[in-house]
């Protein structure tokens, strides 16, 4: 009861559209799957692992969420709205993380062993973002929508893009979950930026000079080293 009582507490504190209690525990389906996860867990750690799988089926079918019964997951999770979203089998969950639709947290091959990923605490996965294979995120570490992450990341970065790349490593602390999963940076846009005001100088440049407000010095300079090697040669 104290555990069910902690996911609305979740629920409230991260979703605004909640509404009361009563909305939460009959409409929200993120909550529901991650109690019927809770209670097919304990079956998979007894090892009655068909009836934990005939839960976390069950689950699957009334929320549209599937985690496996063998992910361990610890405390404050909220999966906002949930649909599509998959949890494999040997991953690793923290406390305090938050997952939107459409999330992946999967293998990548047939291996035995652990072959999902391992998420650290305060981290927020973006919708659509795929964790893939048996990597480690780090804690207050924000994945952004659609992102395909294969390889490690630190504490305290931003990854975006396909594949996943660093945009953010700034090492500041995160005191509460970041929410914010719409406001990142887009390094591409950046390098698009970059280049577009490095033409405008050059072209700046090159106005000034047909202008002849610009001394001619490296043609001219060129020009006379093509002078000298002409003249060297028909001597």
């Amino acid at each position: 009861m104290f555990a069910m009582r902690q996911e609305v507490k979740v629920v409230f504190e991260r979703d605004p559209a909640a509404k009361s209690v009563l909305e939460v525990l009959f409409c929200y389906p993120g909550f529901h799957a991650i109690i019927h996860h809770r209670i097919a867990h304990f079956f998979y750690r007894h090892r009655l692992f068909f009836v934990a799988r005939m839960i976390s089926h069950l689950n699957r079918f009334l929320t549209g969420i599937e985690i496996h019964p063998g992910a361990k997951i610890g405390k404050g999770l909220f999966i906002d709205h949930g649909s599509g979203v998959v949890i494999g089998e040997t991953t690793e969950i923290g406390d305090n993380v938050t997952l939107y639709q459409g999330v992946t947290l999967g293998g990548t091959g047939k291996e035995k062993g652990k072959r999902h990923p391992t998420i650290g605490d305060n981290v927020t996965i973006s919708v659509g973002a795929k964790v893939l294979g048996n990597i480690k995120i780090g804690n207050n570490v924000k994945i952004g929508g659609g992102s395909v992450v294969l390889k490690d990341v630190p504490s305290n970065c931003t990854v975006v893009g396909v594949p996943g790349r660093i945009a953010v490593r700034d090492g500041a602390k995160v005191d509460e979950v970041d929410l914010e999963h719409n406001v990142l940076p887009d390094p591409v846009a950046d390098m698009f930026t970059v280049m577009q005001e490095r033409i405008d100088i050059l072209e700046k440049r090159i106005a000034d000079m047909e202008k002849g407000e610009l001394p001619d010095a490296p043609l001219q300079h060129v020009r006379r080293q093509k002078g000298r090697f002409a003249n060297s040669g028909t001597a």
